[in-house]
């Protein structure tokens, strides 16, 4: 075997001719091989030219791999069981046919470690004519293994040519993600994306407790393969299988649903479980609503890395909420300190940030149960009106109507507008502003002054807005979403457009000439000539 591997591995030793002649029909070097036993050695001109450094003839060489090998798979004629080694077979004990099978099967290894190699390439065509052809080895190995089977658990499926591709695609030092959405294709498959989820939970195990640190390269091309798998939502899906299993097809683990979504389960609570680069964390809280905790058996158990994402701070706090939301009223979960950790969300840099618009849209939805207490509601309708003092016209423009619907949905909280002792008594505001706790901040005693002072603000659309609060409020809610995405430059060609007025009265007289003689200032000075 070492010998053998040599000659593969150094083709420096290789002489030009030899490779020319290898270049010039690998369809024929094939056929020859197929046809008669005695041309097995021209195998190693095809792996050759499979070592290129031309993106031609490497393409052409993984084609006639392909063609090769799925063919003697199909034979039998890499069916060895246990494979001895090369040398052990050459000193004797077998027959002809026995050492024409290990030396195909031994030349197969040698393709399938060079494809694998091809996966970190760096011409894309030949990574993904590599990964294609893998496939295809795959597929055929399941058809017609490469030794007697007889285990319950996985039976004919090639697990250990998947984990190998899975584990390369897994790059820790290239970005592997236009590899990983050609990869996707093959997903579709029930079984293979049920093996490739083992495969990738196995992977991050190993490479993860190895390092124990932050990987950015090798954390995305893990969530962006994780990403693409979806498992299916009913059993009578599960249907399109690349090896088939007819005998044994009910008793397969790869079949049945329940293991579909236990293992997605473990895959990413295997994954999430480490330290994550930042920038990922808003990425998988994107999703997890709708690509992730619809497919666990258990979406309680992401509580773990929704609280570590929440100390995060800024965006991903917000959406980490959002999780526990979804968690709270789809799969009741109990989290007393969700509207604590929202309220402790409310900062001045809210209204400056550009994921104000959605943290106002998820704060509207958090906020619309009429059941939540009336010392909660008081505290959040008066911790916006304390930071709306300081905020810009456009975020003033949705946290009035904001209030007002908070005290439409709960008619108890009226009492911050009718305190008719507030405005007489010039006494400090009871409202604890530096309070974490919203049941001890002390809302209910205070009153929403602040909405009073915003009526004399300079911006006409403010101020009308703020208004509204010395009117009895309707009970139709307002609709924020309008004015979620408004940008101060719109708000500002709003107002240009509405004050386009043709003449404006002046206190002087308009000047028609300049430096012309008569009564005007000018021509008392100057003398024109």
């Amino acid at each position: 075997m070492a010998p053998t591997r040599k000659r593969i591995v150094s083709s420096e030793k290789t002489t030009n001719q030899s490779v020319k002649k290898a270049k010039i029909d690998l369809s024929s070097t094939v056929e020859r091989i197929l046809e008669s036993k005695k041309h097995a050695n021209d195998v190693f001109d095809v792996l050759e030219v499979l070592q290129s450094e031309k993106e031609k003839d490497v393409i052409s060489a993984v084609e006639a791999c392909s063609t090769l090998f799925c063919s003697l798979l199909e034979r039998k004629d890499l069916f060895m069981g246990k494979l001895p080694e090369e040398e052990e077979a050459l000193s004797g004990g077998y027959s002809a046919e026995e050492k024409f099978r290990i030396f195909m099967r031994h030349r197969y290894k040698n393709s399938v470690e060079i494809l694998l190699d091809h996966l970190s390439h760096e011409l894309h065509t030949i990574k993904e004519s590599a990964l294609c052809c893998l496939i295809k080895f795959a597929t055929a190995e399941g058809q017609h293994p490469l030794e007697n089977l007889d285990w319950s658990e996985h039976y004919s499926f090639p697990r250990e040519l998947i984990q190998a591709v899975v584990d390369n695609l897994l790059s820790k030092t290239a970005d592997n993600s236009l590899l990983i959405s050609r990869f996707q294709e093959f997903l579709e498959m029930d079984d293979l994306r049920y093996y490739v989820m083992s495969s990738i939970r196995e992977n991050v195990g190993r490479v993860m407790e190895q390092n124990k640190a932050v990987m950015p390269i090798y954390q995305n091309n893990v969530f962006t393969l994780m990403s693409s798998i979806s498992v299916p939502n009913e059993e009578s899906e599960l249907s399109n299988f690349m090896v088939k299993q007819d005998a044994k097809q009910k008793d397969w683990k790869a079949a049945k649903l329940n293991e579909h979504k236990r293992t997605f389960e473990r895959m990413w609570l295997g994954f999430l479980k480490y330290k994550l680069p930042s920038s990922m964390y808003k990425r998988i809280l994107v999703i997890l609503h709708d690509s992730i905790l619809p497919h666990m058996s258990k979406p309680t158990l992401m509580i773990d890395f929704l609280t570590a994402a929440y100390d995060v701070g800024g965006a991903i706090s917000l959406l980490a909420l959002n999780g526990l939301f979804v968690l709270i009223h789809q799969h009741n979960l109990d989290y007393p300190d969700f509207y604590k950790k929202l309220y402790n969300l409310l900062e001045p840099s809210v209204f400056h940030v550009k994921y104000r618009a959605r943290f106002f849209h998820l704060a509207n939805i958090f906020l619309s149960s009429s059941h939540l207490p009336v010392y909660l509601v008081a505290a959040f309708a008066k911790r916006l009106a304390r930071l709306a003092l300081t905020a810009p016209p456009t975020a003033l423009l949705i946290v009035l109507p904001f209030i007002y619907n908070l005290i439409r949905r709960h008619p108890s909280s009226r009492v911050l507008i009718h305190k008719p002792d507030a405005e007489n008594d010039a006494v400090e505001d009871p409202y604890l502003m530096e309070e974490k706790d919203p049941a001890q901040c002390r809302a209910l005693d205070s009153s929403l002054w602040e909405i009073k002072t915003l009526q004399r603000h300079y911006h006409p659309d403010v101020a009308k807005a703020a208004m509204l609060i010395n009117t009895p409020l309707s009970d139709q809610e307002d609709d924020i979403s309008e004015v979620l995405e408004t940008t101060a430059h719109e708000l500002m060609e709003k107002d240009l457009k509405q004050s386009q007025i043709k003449s404006v009265p002046l206190e002087f007289e308009t000047a028609t000439h300049l430096l012309k003689g008569g009564g005007d200032v000018l021509g008392q000075h100057f003398c024109l000539v």
